[in-house]
C-alpha cells in the first residue's frame, strides 16, 4: 500500500469510530470502561489526533462486535456475504445486516414476547438525529410515535424522522421480528413502486 493510501486509511479511522459509537448510543466513558482504554486516548483517537494501532483497535472491535477490517475500512475482498454478529441492547436482539459503518444501517431486530400481565403501559420515548424505516416480518410491533400509539403486524411498514419521540415494544405474546433501516444523517428510504421499465 502506498504511503498516501495508508495515510488516507488511517485518517478515516477516527470518524468511523465516532460514527459507530454514536450509532450504538455509547458514551466515551462507557467505552473506556468496557475496553480499558483511557477516555483521553479514545477522544484523541476519534478526533484523529492519535494514530490507530492494533493495541487500540482490537479491544474496540471486540467491544463493538465488528471485524477489525470494518474499523479501518479495509478494501472489499469481493465476497458479498455478511457474517452478522448479533448484539443485545435493552433486552432486544439486533442482527446487523450491513457491513460498513457509514451511510444507512440495516438490522433485523427481535423483541421477546411481552411478560404475562404486561399491558399498554406508556413507553419511554427517545429522540435522536436520523430517519428510520421498518418492516414487520412476524409478530405484533407496538410503535409509539409522537402522539400516535400503533400496532403493526406482519407485512406492514412505517417510516419516520427519529427526532419525533418514539419507542418500540412487543404488542403480543410471541416474539416480534422486524427489519430496520436507519440513516444517522436523515437519509430517506426510496421504495420503488413498480419494476424499472414497467
Amino acid at each position: 500500500m502506498a504511503d498516501e493510501d495508508l495515510t488516507e486509511v488511517l485518517t478515516a479511522v477516527g470518524p468511523r469510530l465516532r460514527e459507530l459509537r454514536r450509532t450504538r448510543g455509547t458514551t466515551l466513558a462507557q467505552l473506556s470502561e468496557t475496553t480499558g482504554i483511557s477516555l483521553s486516548t479514545l477522544s484523541r483517537l476519534e478526533a484523529g489526533q492519535r494514530k490507530p494501532t492494533l493495541e487500540l483497535l482490537l479491544p474496540l472491535a471486540k467491544a463493538y462486535g465488528v471485524q477489525l477490517d470494518e474499523l479501518v475500512g479495509a478494501p472489499a475482498t469481493g465476497d458479498p456475504r455478511i457474517h452478522p454478529r448479533p448484539f443485545t441492547r435493552y433486552g432486544n436482539t439486533f442482527v446487523p445486516l450491513t457491513r460498513y459503518l457509514g451511510g444507512l444501517h440495516a438490522y433485523k431486530q427481535i423483541l421477546p414476547a411481552r411478560a404475562a400481565g404486561a399491558g399498554d403501559e406508556p413507553l419511554e420515548r427517545r429522540v435522536h438525529e436520523g430517519y428510520e424505516w421498518l418492516y414487520v416480518l412476524s409478530g405484533r410491533l407496538r410503535l409509539a410515535l409522537g402522539e400516535h400509539d400503533l400496532v403493526l403486524t406482519a407485512g406492514e411498514a412505517a417510516e419516520f424522522d427519529t427526532r419525533t419521540p418514539h419507542a418500540f415494544a412487543n404488542a403480543g405474546d410471541q416474539p416480534v421480528e422486524f427489519l430496520s433501516l436507519f440513516g444517522a444523517q436523515g437519509e430517506r428510504i426510496h421504495v420503488r413502486a413498480r419494476p424499472a421499465g414497467g
